[in-house]
């Protein structure tokens, strides 16, 4: 909520959204902490994503420590830090980190490859500390699940980095689905241009050596160890089953979250593929993963289609909404951008109009049949990081946070993977039944170790 927002926009805001929107949100007091003045962060992973996340730390408050597998990442951010942070101390190993700095710790940042978000987070919120974490939030839905009830149990602050949820034109959409103003959603399709990186390749054979500056065991973790290979470090990972969850674990927490927020889309009952086929090393070129939700609070029976790999959906009612958006561009430089934000986006179809939302946030402008928009009402955010801060400084909860929002958002997502997986064969695989409450498949006992991983070399939740 914005700092010009009085207490009582507060309220009327709140009271116009309805509870049921907050709830979700997980916007709402939380029991009161002793006040921090000043956040004491440490960072775990400062490459990538990591590099943007310990910046916005070292805005927030102290950075007192900074842990990553590779040196060279590790070294340039220390020497970025060193004139604000002079006494950042470096680690290897985030368990040593831990032992060592307990209690010079307020908060932590994760933004390790995907397989190491869950073992690294659960060990300092177990210490108390607060916790953002990159998207997704976790590797499994059985992490995720598990980080939601420790923020629950031990009352911490938390947040999922998918910074889109922050984005007022994203809350915007999500206020008019929930307003009705386009009926009873039949059809929710999110698209992606990803994935961006190898997939669909076989385990690399040669072994070559390990680079001097990178601490291979420590990037392993809790998977199972293989030899180095540069097809996994610095960036390749995200399309290997071992260490990420592919174009829908990468992109889905952000280009499903607008709809999510609106629609409530939890807990599917079912879900299944149609891919391109893999080798369970990598997830395919592409894949189509079609979700089924059950009615929930109100909220119709609906299902929800992903697509990546450059599939797109192709119902008329799409390429009509296509149309009037690439419309009402009015110079070719304006058209040119739309269809380049069209690479990626959702599209959400009712009985009474659609929703089209170009770009992977929900960011880059709203279309309806109607060109005026509906009059909604909204929470205005501070800021997606600032969201974070503030709540560990006794605010209320960030938006994405983890036991109202982020968990049960990274559930939807990653439950697509199950059915990925079973789609191993190029064509459309088996259709999992899925039993949100307990976490099982229960019609597909292969999948549970996609569920919930083997932890190795010592690593445990």
């Amino acid at each position: 909520m914005s700092r010009r927002n009085s207490r009582r926009q507060f309220v009327k805001t709140t009271a116009a959204l309805g509870v049921g929107y907050w709830a979700l949100g997980g916007v709402a007091p939380r029991e009161s902490r002793a006040a921090i003045e000043e956040v004491r962060f440490a960072c775990i992973g400062v490459g990538g994503k990591g590099d943007s996340d310990s910046a916005d730390a070292a805005d927030s408050g102290k950075v007192v420590a900074i842990c990553d597998i590779d040196d060279e990442r590790l070294n340039a951010k220390a020497a970025k830090l060193a004139e604000r942070h002079p006494d950042v101390k470096k680690y290897h190993d985030f368990r040593k980190m831990f032992d060592e700095m307990e209690k010079s710790i307020d908060a932590i940042t994760v933004s390790t490859p995907d397989h190491c978000h869950a073992v690294a987070a659960a060990m300092g919120m177990k210490l108390g500390k607060h916790a953002h974490v990159q998207k997704p939030m976790t590797k499994s839905l059985y992490e995720a699940r598990v980080l939601g009830e420790l923020a629950e149990k031990h009352k911490l602050a938390t947040q999922m980095g998918n910074q889109g949820t922050a984005n007022n034109d994203l809350r915007e959409a999500a206020a008019i689905l929930k307003s009705g103003a386009l009926g009873t959603v039949k059809e929710v399709h999110v698209w992606t241009n990803r994935p961006v990186w190898p997939q669909g390749e076989a385990r690399p054979s040669d072994t070559p050596p390990v680079p001097s500056n990178v601490h291979w065991p420590e990037f392993i973790g809790p998977a199972e160890m293989r030899p180095y290979h540069p097809a996994y470090h610095p960036f390749k990972w995200r399309g290997w089953w071992a260490f990420g969850t592919g174009a829908l674990g990468d992109m889905a927490c952000h280009t499903l979250n607008m709809p999510y927020m609106g629609l409530d889309l939890r807990d599917p009952i079912s879900v299944q593929a149609t891919t391109s086929g893999h080798n369970s090393e990598t997830f395919p070129s592409w894949s189509i993963i079609d979700y089924q939700f059950p009615e929930r609070n109100g909220r119709a029976a609906c299902k929800f289609v992903w697509y990546d790999g450059g599939k797109r959906p192709e119902t008329d009612e799409f390429k009509k909404a296509e149309e009037v958006g690439l419309g009402r561009q009015k110079e070719d430089r304006d058209r040119k951008r739309f269809r380049d934000r069209m690479v990626s986006g959702c599209f959400v179809l009712g009985e009474k109009g659609w929703l089209l939302s170009p770009g992977d946030y929900a960011g880059d402008g709203l279309y309806m049949p109607d060109p005026e928009l509906p009059k909604v009402e909204y929470p205005r955010s501070v800021g997606h990081f600032k969201e974070w801060v503030d709540a560990i400084k006794g605010g209320p909860p960030a938006m994405s946070n983890f036991n109202g929002y982020a968990s049960g958002l990274t559930e939807t997502v990653l439950l697509g993977n199950l059915a990925v997986w079973a789609a191993a064969s190029p064509g459309t695989g088996k259709k999992i039944e899925w039993d949100a409450k307990n976490l099982v498949a229960t019609n597909a006992p292969e999948v549970a170790h996609i569920v919930k991983p083997e932890f190795h070399n010592g690593y445990s939740l």
